[in-house]
């Protein structure tokens, strides 16, 4: 039986937050980690890989015990975290998360687990259906636009249009800040509304 920690940060923030590799590696060792067997991970939003964790996963057996400081150390997302616990669990892995609780194949762990994942399922529920919501509410707004707000008003496009019946589209980039291809995209754009509008 061999006790692993598994430690990971991924920002320069949870590294001056009390989530520093060395606060967890403190923190698992003390949990009874062998120091000789915590695997850490550092990667940025950019880098998303795990190369420990992959290393680890394939390590563990039957009646080792894993422990991680918390469920958002080994996963990025809650349902992740649980799907990965689940699957060690089944192996016969004991998961021990210091700030929840230890997970192994007894049928309360095995509840407990279960009762997580609905929470986890109905946790991404709420956030859609209020997502949803937000949604049906700005489109109320007569100026709301689907997707990602537009950089350029149509005040300013108005503007460069104006500018572009005179100077050609570099002048009017130089003028307004606007690229030359996103003046043609709109020219474009007005000339195929008026002929909609004949």
């Amino acid at each position: 039986m061999a006790h692993y920690g598994y430690i990971r940060v991924s920002t320069k923030w949870q590294s001056e937050n009390g989530n520093s590799l060395e606060a967890q590696r403190q923190a698992v060792i003390n949990q009874g980690a062998d120091p000789e067997l915590i695997f850490q991970d550092v990667y940025t939003g950019v880098r998303c890989d795990r190369p420990q964790l992959a290393e680890l996963v394939g390590l563990l057996k039957r009646d080792d015990i894993l422990i991680i400081t918390k469920l958002d150390r080994i996963a990025r997302s809650v349902t992740e975290g649980m799907q990965l616990i689940d699957d060690f669990v089944k192996r016969g892995v004991v998961v021990d998360i210091i700030n929840i609780g230890r997970f192994d194949n007894r049928p309360a762990n095995r509840f407990q687990l279960q009762v997580m994942f609905a929470m986890a399922e109905f946790e991404r529920d709420l956030i859609r259906e209020r997502l949803q919501e937000g949604k049906a509410i700005a489109r109320l707004d007569p100026d709301y636009t689907e997707g990602r707000k537009p950089k350029w008003s149509k005040k300013q496009y108005d503007h460069a249009m104006k500018l572009q019946e005179r100077h050609s589209y570099i002048e009017v980039s130089a003028m307004t800040g606007i690229p030359v291809p996103t003046l043609k995209a709109e020219k474009r754009k007005r000339k195929d509304v008026a002929i909609l509008a004949e």
